[in-house]
């Protein structure tokens, strides 16, 4: 795994942070922290696109950050256990790491920006 994609799970990381922030912020600080999460995670994402494909960028950045706010929703906050739910975010990985999987990582000489 390269940099590139070590920077797409940093953001999908915060892209949880920043999810939760949405729903649960309710001060001058945790909107801050909203806020900046929501930088970092973009600025992250549009940083990997620049040297992997966009399209499996997003897709990866997406589903991972849907499950973790998703298995963090039901950790830290109440939301009920249902083994559908999981079950359909597994589904939902496989999928994201099998487009992974498939990808190219390289991009083609001359292509870099």
């Amino acid at each position: 795994m390269n940099k590139d994609w070590v920077k797409v799970f940093i953001a999908a990381f915060f892209e949880v942070f920043w999810v939760i922030g949405l729903k649960h912020a309710d001060n001058f600080w945790a909107w801050t922290g909203t806020i900046i999460a929501i930088f970092i995670s973009f600025y992250l994402m549009i940083m990997a696109g620049k040297k992997l494909p966009v399209g499996t960028v997003y897709a990866v950045f997406v589903g991972l950050g849907t499950a973790g706010t998703v298995f963090s929703e039901i950790l830290f906050f109440g939301e009920p256990f249902k083994v559908e739910k999981i079950l359909l975010i597994l589904i939902l990985l496989a999928g994201v790491i099998g487009l992974k999987l498939v990808t190219k990582d390289s991009v083609p000489e001359g292509d870099e920006i």
